[in-house]
């Protein structure tokens, strides 16, 4: 979690440096998987957090907490559908699923929902600029 939440960050490396409770690694790490799976996405800041757009569509986001990470998008019914039994083990919000700082990233897991989130995103941008 960012030092000063009313801070604004202007960038994904600003928001990194500012975090707190040792995440720092954690959102490196974050960073990394997210690049990897979605390499032609513009990163960004949305909302004050870390985001990964595609087509004009927030693809994901991340962030860092006192005591998970948490991998954000909206909307999330097609991921939560798609990946119901590996987010078994996980906390989940309308927007967001949550991995505990006591545990090892799932790399995996994350690598696959940002790469479903990208073509989602894409279906959506297409259906967007069809008039639909």
């Amino acid at each position: 979690m960012p030092e000063d939440e009313k801070t604004k960050f202007a960038s994904v490396d600003q928001y990194i440096e500012a975090s707190l409770f040792d995440v720092e690694p954690r959102l490196t790490e974050m960073r990394r998987i997210i690049r990897a799976a979605a390499p032609g996405a513009e990163e960004t800041i949305s909302y004050n957090i870390p985001a990964y757009k595609a087509g004009g569509v927030v693809v994901v986001q991340f962030s860092g907490f006192t005591e998970h990470t948490s991998l954000n998008f909206f909307p999330t019914a097609g991921a939560f559908a798609k990946f119901n039994t590996e987010l078994e083990p996980y906390a989940t919000s309308k927007s967001a699923i949550r991995f505990p700082l006591d545990e090892p990233l799932p790399v995996d897991l994350i690598d696959a929902i940002v790469r479903f989130r990208v073509d989602e995103a894409a279906e959506y941008a297409a259906r967007k600029n069809a008039g639909r």
